[in-house]
């Protein structure tokens, strides 16, 4: 733009008049036109319209619940993310050390959910991110920090991780605090296997919870266990606090089956009879409870007292040998160098099963110690013919001795 004729006119001077300008003003209007770079949005091809529209905002408004810097929310049903103007393309949720939380677009993609419950003072970072109906993008991102709770629960279970367990071992915990929200407690542990086979939990009380599939578990089978507990809410203002992901192996089939009435026990492994010993079992007025019971303990040397099991004085042996655990409420099946001619012969013993044995269990040659060597966490004794009731399943690990419909109710 040449500027020079504006200073050089006279506005008052003769010779230039309106006529000039009208010149001069033209010339500007020109020039400032020009210097503009870009079509008229009126005119020509309509590439300029089309950059417009590109610029436009996203008409998607993302909204994330809690606000961005909460303190102290819930560890359930406080974290959403809704969309209005779009549909949710991304929600990404994780917590200080990246750990992802899952979880789920719904409603036609205009909310999103997790799939569990979050931990308990925890810090979590949440980007989200939404296309309206012409594809253009909005995100939003936020962090907030859950809840530390003043009182808390964990499970103490069994098996231990890492082990190898018999076929009738269930997966069983129980917990410090009784449960009064069963089913968010039972939604944060999940049990898998290989090869794959359908596990059901079932609540004995309020304060144990044992998993196991339909039928004795398969020779080799692994399971993981993944017990999520933080920040579980067990009961009103009681949360867990614990998280462990465990495995354990399911090695050898065995199966024992006693006679109470013919006095004998079959040893079974892989379904083929590998032994059988003689026994006694309860006499009359202590017999042994019937059904099948699951190996939960094993005692190379123990001490036995009729006292702790309701029988006052009439017993107490301080070094029972070889001594395995049938039941909470005190049942064994251990080795005995008291019982004379008993085994294979008659029934003896104040509810037990009992097999020779020598008194310090130092002779690998006897029954017991036989059985006590080729046995494992998680073996299946059955018990048949015997004059009690059937044991209850929640007395020791016990759970067989229900049928599949019952356990899943």
């Amino acid at each position: 733009m040449n500027v020079r004729p504006i200073s050089g006119a006279s506005v008052g001077g003769r010779g230039t008049g309106r006529k000039g300008l009208a010149l001069v003003a033209g010339t500007l209007l020109l020039a400032l036109t020009a210097c503009g770079g870009g079509d008229d949005p009126g005119h020509g091809d309509g590439k300029g319209v089309s950059g417009a529209r590109q610029g436009k905002q996203s008409s998607a408004a993302v909204t994330i619940t809690p606000k961005s810097g909460a303190t102290g929310v819930d560890t359930s049903d406080a974290l959403k993310v809704n969309v209005s103007g779009g549909k949710l393309s991304e929600v990404t949720v994780v917590d200080a050390k990246g750990a992802r939380i899952d979880g789920a677009i719904s409603g036609g993609g205009v909310s999103w959910t997790p799939s569990t419950h979050l931990a308990a003072g925890t810090k979590y970072t949440v980007h989200a991110v939404a296309k309206d109906s012409e594809g253009r993008k909005a995100a939003e991102d936020s962090s907030f920090t859950t809840l530390t709770p003043k009182n808390t629960f964990v499970g103490y279970f069994t098996p231990e991780d890492g082990s190898t367990v018999g076929v009738g071992m269930p997966f069983s915990v129980r917990f410090t605090r009784g449960i009064t929200h069963p089913e968010d407690v039972e939604k944060a542990i999940t049990v898998k296997t290989e090869p794959a086979v359908d596990v059901e939990g079932h609540w004995f009380g309020n304060d144990r919870l044992d998993f196991r599939p339909r039928q004795y578990w398969k020779a080799g089978t692994k399971v993981t266990v993944d017990l999520d507990l933080d920040g579980v809410e067990g009961r009103d203002g009681v949360y867990g606090k614990q998280h462990k992901t465990l495995k354990f192996t399911i090695g050898r089939n065995q199966v024992s089956v006693v006679d109470a009435r013919k006095h004998t026990m079959k040893v079974t492994q892989d379904g083929k009879v590998v032994r059988t010993i003689p026994v006694t079992t309860g006499k009359p007025g202590y017999d042994t409870w019937n059904g099948q019971m699951v190996m939960s303990e094993k005692l190379a040397v123990t001490r036995m007292n009729g006292e702790t099991v309701g029988y006052g004085g009439e017993y107490d042996i301080k070094d029972v040998p070889h001594a395995i655990r049938l039941t909470d409420s005190g049942t064994f099946i251990h080795g005995n160098y008291w019982g004379g001619d008993a085994f294979g012969n008659y029934n003896a013993s104040h509810g037990c099963v009992g097999l020779r044995d020598v008194r310090g269990g130092y002779s690998k040659s006897v029954p017991a110690a036989w059985f006590f060597d080729h046995s494992m966490i998680g073996d299946v004794v059955v018990v048949k013919n015997a004059h009690d009731r059937t044991v209850n399943p929640d007395n020791g690990l016990n759970g067989w001795n229900m049928s599949w419909a019952e356990w899943k109710k």
